[in-house]
């Protein structure tokens, strides 16, 4: 019998314990994270596999060669983004790590408010350097899902033409990559329709691919800026909330110092009395 109610306290107080650990998740800080890593690896994933198709696009269809000396061609750009991706994907796993901290931090200040974590100045100024980093990033990022935008457009065009081809019959198209500065304008890399590459092109599994990737990669960019504005919120409202609680602390410390300066007076009166009646 005294075995099974210890077992029952057991069970209680690892549920309680369970609840309370629970409970102290910041959630809406974990739910942007969990975004801002699907946004993230999108568009990391899908933006790196979609400039390695691009390369075999160029050049397998419109024979355009790496340059062989060191100048700023269409593949030392592509390469140049690749390293950036894999900046970004380091910096922001990072970044999203250290935002989930504070969310934990600043939910255990409001709620541990008279406990032993107390809220400092310097807590308040990192709260606030937060916020105002992750606002120079949602800016960022928006930039980031403009300049995506721009091959998803490139590879829609490319794919409506090769669309209109098979539609119009005996019509001239061709796709010229000096239109999008791909290439210089000195050379002529042009692939019109009626000839073989232009329908091997139209027809190949690069093309298709590569246009759906751009596309997930720019959906990841747009998931990135919904996770900042997420987390500009959650870190404003954890901003006002530890505002709050920093005045409240203060009327509390300043109340009970005058209630300790009253306590004393009436025991100094009371030893004044008691002293002139004996």
């Amino acid at each position: 019998m005294e075995e099974d109610m210890d077992e029952g306290q057991t069970q209680k107080g690892c549920l309680e314990c369970c609840i309370k650990c629970l409970g102290g998740i910041p959630y809406p800080s974990l739910i942007a994270t969990i975004l801002l890593y699907a946004g993230v690896a999108l568009f990391c994933g899908c933006g790196h596999e979609a400039l390695t198709g691009t390369v075999t696009i160029l050049q397998n269809y419109f024979e355009v060669v790496r340059s062989p000396v060191d100048a700023l061609d269409v593949f030392t750009m592509i390469d140049i983004i690749k390293y950036v991706i894999y900046g970004i994907a380091s910096a922001f796993f990072v970044y999203g790590i250290l935002l989930m901290v504070e969310g934990f931090f600043t939910s255990g200040a409001i709620k541990d408010l008279y406990g032993d974590f107390k809220i400092t100045t310097c807590g308040r100024c990192v709260s606030a350097w937060f916020i105002m980093l992750t606002y120079i990033f949602m800016l960022a990022w928006l930039g980031v899902t403009a300049f995506t935008s721009l091959p998803v457009f490139i590879y829609f065009n490319i794919w409506n033409i090769c669309q209109n081809a098979t539609v119009l019959e005996g019509a001239t198209l061709c796709l010229d990559p000096r239109q999008y500065g791909i290439v210089p304008i000195a050379e002529a890399k042009t692939v019109c329709s009626g000839s073989e590459k232009f329908y091997k092109m139209c027809e190949s599994t690069e093309l298709d691919m590569t246009f759906h990737l751009f596309i997930c990669a720019l959906a990841g960019a747009g998931a990135a800026v919904i996770a900042m504005i997420h987390y500009l919120m959650v870190l404003s409202a954890n901003w006002a909330y530890v505002k709050d609680a920093c005045r409240m602390q203060k009327y509390e410390d300043i109340k009970s110092k005058e209630e300790q300066e009253l306590h004393d007076i009436h025991s100094t009166r009371s030893k004044e009395r008691l002293n002139a009646y004996t």
